[in-house]
């Protein structure tokens, strides 16, 4: 009997960022995405600022021993929340050019992380452990603040989780954006004021800590926010949610070799 493939390598695409914290952030998020499923490959390619880059990963993968247990298939799963341009352009380049030098590599790109339930709870995690209340939910309004991005269905995303998430409680849900869009996290705190909110939360929906993050943050403070919550992090949703889109991204292949 042959022994069965081997399953794809997981290569979490990161961006990237000369602020120390972010690589530091997406180490520990790995390192409990392994911990998570024993056995799986899981590295880690940056597409700027720190090493390694995708294309080096890709090529020390592609350089392994030939045999029973060497790679063939990669899945590459973008460490970001929305579909903007980094998903839509960066990565599908990077990955067709490192295909064509790599030709016994099979490629995939899977799907990016949100919008996910598992993303609004670890939004919700980091609210409370900034000291918001579940009983504070109804008189508490938040600010659903994200890095920003000049691609249209982006916004549109961010705009919906903050719908969305309004009914599940919350006095008010309101998004803002550290770059490229409007409203800023200040002003965002400063409408929720204005509508009547008795507390004021933000939310940062980035994964990482960088300049855009402390933007955020910054804006929290001047605005008088009553809690700041933490990045999303290395937590344990936010892992669950790697998986899941690696197991998705599996789906195609599984159902050809069984039709």
């Amino acid at each position: 009997m042959h022994a069965p493939a081997p399953s794809p390598v997981l290569l979490v695409v990161a961006h990237g960022s000369r602020d120390p914290r972010h690589a530091a952030t997406v180490t520990a998020l790995t390192e409990r995405v392994r911990s998570l499923r024993p056995g799986l490959r899981v590295e880690t390619g940056f597409l700027e600022f720190n090493a390694p880059s995708v294309p080096q990963v890709l090529e020390k993968l592609s350089l392994e021993r030939p045999g029973a247990g060497a790679v063939r298939d990669v899945i590459a799963l973008p460490l970001l929340l929305t579909r903007a341009f980094h998903a839509k352009s960066d990565i599908p380049t990077v990955l067709r050019e490192a295909s064509a030098r790599l030709p016994r590599l099979t490629l995939r790109q899977a799907d990016v992380l949100g919008p996910s339930p598992l993303l609004t709870a670890t939004l919700e995690r980091r609210l409370y452990e900034a000291g918001v209340r579940p009983g504070d939910r109804r008189s508490t309004g938040v600010v659903l603040a994200s890095a920003g991005s000049s691609d249209p269905e982006a916004i549109a995303v961010i705009a919906e989780i903050a719908r969305e998430w309004r009914h599940t409680g919350w006095c008010a849900v309101r998004p803002a954006f550290a770059s490229a869009s409007l409203p800023r996290t200040e002003d965002a705190v400063r409408q929720l004021r204005a509508e009547g909110a008795r507390r004021v939360a933000v939310a940062p929906y980035v994964i990482a800590p960088g300049f855009l993050p402390d933007r955020i943050a910054a804006g929290a403070r001047e605005a008088g926010a009553d809690a700041l919550a933490g990045v999303l992090g290395p937590s344990p949703e936010l892992a669950r949610l790697l998986l899941q889109r690696y197991d998705e991204s599996r789906v195609p292949r599984i159902a050809a070799l069984t039709a």
